[in-house]
């Protein structure tokens, strides 16, 4: 997985369908592979961690029936997690765009998700003068 830090597209691409291929026989091996590798490499560049988030998110769409519910629990909570902070990293660049697309999560009545306003709260520390 740390090729995935290698500029060249084409590299990052084969990454990320070596990670779906392997997926597909086994599913929990390689999303707790990915849940591991982003926990030890938390300073991952957003772009970097993107791939290995979109793999993870491939391996789950094409094997969900295959899953256990501990390990699909965990990996949900994971890869909220995981997104959230790609969030917060973009967010440090690109702010305006970014509150607003967490801003549309926000429905009048309705409790808002716990990822959205922990995103939303790392939003405004990681921004704050």
């Amino acid at each position: 997985m740390d090729a995935t830090t290698d500029k060249d597209p084409l590299v990052q691409e084969q990454i990320y369908n070596a990670l779906c291929y392997l997926g597909e026989s086994e599913p929990e091996e390689i999303l707790h592979s990915c849940d591991e590798y982003l926990r030890q490499h938390d300073k991952l560049a957003y772009p970097h961690r993107v791939i290995i988030l979109k793999a993870m998110e491939t391996v789950v769409r094409n094997s969900i029936a295959l899953l256990d519910k501990s390990t699909a629990k965990e990996v949900i909570r994971d890869w909220q997690q995981a997104a959230s902070n790609v969030l917060v990293a973009v967010g440090q660049r690109f702010i305006n765009k970014v509150m607003e697309e967490v801003l549309t999560k926000f429905q009048p009545g309705i409790l808002p998700h716990y990822f959205v306003m922990q995103t939303f709260a790392n939003l405004s520390v990681s921004n704050g003068e």
